[in-house]
């Protein structure tokens, strides 16, 4: 036995087959099922020939056979590529020859997409499709040759091969991948040994104390002897987040509840029905509409006793709605990344503004660095680069030079540095300040986005926004918003701003604005800075400020 995924989601199925494991509108799998059809996807893997260490895609939104779809690859010592559903077809090549999978698992509503791409992916031989209710004809794209893989039924999958568990022994060296398309360029894969992935996403180390946990029947051991916590992660489970939380719920034989698609008044809908005790979003992009839905109409949130955020801003203007909303809740802030993975989290209280973006306590092996690789001292107000030691990832996959760049050495200790910028405050907590590919270089001041995004949310007529810097004749750069206003309101930039100057310096307000219908984020609720600089080259700006009126 390991740490690995499979084998801790095993030990809750051994003791706790009869308990509920997942569960959707209209359909459940007890412990005993998944455990069943995943044994059954598992020895089909194998049929198909992926061995110990062979990659295989999964293609799919939150649904119970994504789930199956996970374990079964684990538990066939495959490793799993999790498959962006928005991801148009250039990007799609990309990560069906990048990952070299042979087999890739997908809903039937992707078939044309898939279709067209497998000529351009030799190594891609098989397919398994989810049945999803689109209609779209499988058979239709082989009749006209496009699919150039066999392709077989998950559901034939399930019912012709054996159930039993009768896999060979895993090692703690087994590896996990996580494909992230980051802020810019090409989806990379980060390679993980699952130990190490474990530990800092899996619960392996205890999130209050930091101390390692020894027994690989604990989770299992525990839910066993107490009550069964309902879990909801809303976020699609291409999120490194969102799949670790279904994993967390099944190692404790928890109930974890499925959705494919996210709507603010859906989810209360959600939490009514199914009774669910922790609710966990990305941040504003999820936050924000579900908390002004319990404006518009009541529901039934008794059973909330937890609701966690990670991987996007969660702004102080509606964590103040929260703990207003849910008094008796803990509700959580987290930070992260798909190279460090857990780095700290905070208890959200009322009025915690400040400068900056989330504000933590940090994980006890995250440090910050300067540029040199020295460690920057507990209490210094300078900004670093956020750093990570002890469990971390082997590399990004097929890219040495930027494993080389992110994964570094410093005085012999091994470090994840995925570029994030960071400072401490005087009580030794840590502000993250944001990616540093994506700052803004004004005048030679440093400008990360998601520090002026926050302080631009306190404006209440501000629903969603991404900062870009724009060229500026004097300065380089020049901070500008892209702002999707609520109720179709335009405020005046000015107005904006002197919201914002309560939180942040005048050179980091912006000077020009574009107002939009919608914030493109990705389906995880990360900005997307590649959207907002293509907004701003399109058109004029529709207000611009000059220098005096902002710059202080």
């Amino acid at each position: 036995m390991a740490f690995t995924i499979a084998d801790l989601v095993e030990h809750a199925v051994d003791l706790m087959p009869d308990r509920v494991a997942l569960e959707t509108d209209g359909a459940s799998r007890t412990y005993a099922e998944l455990e069943a059809r995943s044994n059954a996807l598992a020895h089909q893997l194998r049929a198909l020939g992926v061995q110990p260490g062979d990659t295989v895609g999964l293609y799919s939104r939150n649904t119970l056979e994504c789930v199956e779809a996970m374990v079964a690859i684990f538990k066939a010592r495959a490793v799993m590529v999790n498959v962006n559903f928005r991801y148009v077809e250039a990007e799609l090549e990309h990560i069906f020859t990048d990952s070299q999978m042979s087999v890739l698992i997908y809903e039937r509503q992707y078939t044309q997409k898939v279709a067209k791409v497998l000529p351009k992916a030799p190594d891609l031989k098989h397919l398994i499709v989810i049945e999803d209710g689109t209609g779209k004809d499988i058979a239709d794209a082989l009749n006209h040759g496009h699919l150039t893989a066999d392709a077989i039924e998950f559901e034939d999958a399930v019912a012709q091969n054996p159930s039993e568990r009768d896999f060979e022994e895993r090692s703690d060296d087994d590896l996990y991948i996580l494909y992230t398309g980051g802020t810019t360029g090409k989806p990379k894969g980060v390679v993980w040994r699952q130990y190490d992935v474990f530990r800092v996403l899996g619960g392996g180390t205890d999130w209050y104390t930091g101390e390692p946990v020894t027994d690989e029947w604990k989770f299992a051991n525990e839910g066993a002897a107490g009550g069964q916590l309902v879990r909801f992660p809303i976020p699609p489970f291409i999120h490194g987040g969102s799949q670790w939380a279904v994993f967390q719920a099944l190692f404790g034989g928890q109930k974890a509840i499925i959705y494919p698609e996210f709507g603010a008044h859906q989810t209360w809908e959600i939490v009514e029905r199914h009774k669910a005790n922790v609710v966990f979003i990305t941040g504003d992009a999820m936050g924000r509409p579900m908390i002004e839905a319990l404006l518009e109409k009541d529901y039934d949130t008794s059973s909330v006793v937890s609701i966690a955020s990670s991987a996007a801003i969660f702004s102080q203007s509606v964590k103040d709605q929260y703990v207003d909303r849910f008094p008796n809740a803990i509700i959580v802030d987290a930070i992260g990344s798909s190279e460090t993975g857990f780095g700290g989290m905070t208890a959200v209280e009322k009025g915690q503004a400040h400068a900056g973006g989330p504000r933590v306590k940090a994980d006890p092996n995250t440090v910050l660095l300067r540029e040199d690789g020295t460690v920057i001292p507990v209490g210094s107000d300078e900004v670093g680069l956020m750093a990570r030691t002890g469990n971390i990832p082997l590399r990004y996959h097929n890219d040495p030079e930027k494993s080389a760049k992110t994964f570094t050495t410093f005085d012999g200790v091994r470090y994840s540095m995925p570029g994030d910028f960071a400072r401490y405050e005087p009580d030794g907590t840590i502000t993250m300040l944001g990616r540093g590919s994506v700052s803004i270089n004004s005048g030679g001041e440093k400008i990360f986005p998601e520090e002026v995004e926050q302080a631009l949310k306190a404006h209440p007529d501000v629903f969603d926004t991404v900062v870009v810097g724009v060229p500026d004749d004097r300065y380089g750069n020049r901070v500008a918003a892209v702002i999707a206003a609520r109720d179709g309101h335009r405020p005046a930039l000015t107005d904006i701003n002197a919201v914002a100057r309560e939180q942040i310096a005048g050179y980091k307000c912006p000077r020009s604005v574009w107002f939009v219908d919608e914030i493109k984020r990705s389906p995880a609720g990360k900005p997307n800075y590649r959207w907002g600089h293509e907004v701003t080259e399109s058109r004029p700006a529709d207000e611009t400020l000059e220098v005096s009126s902002t710059r202080s």
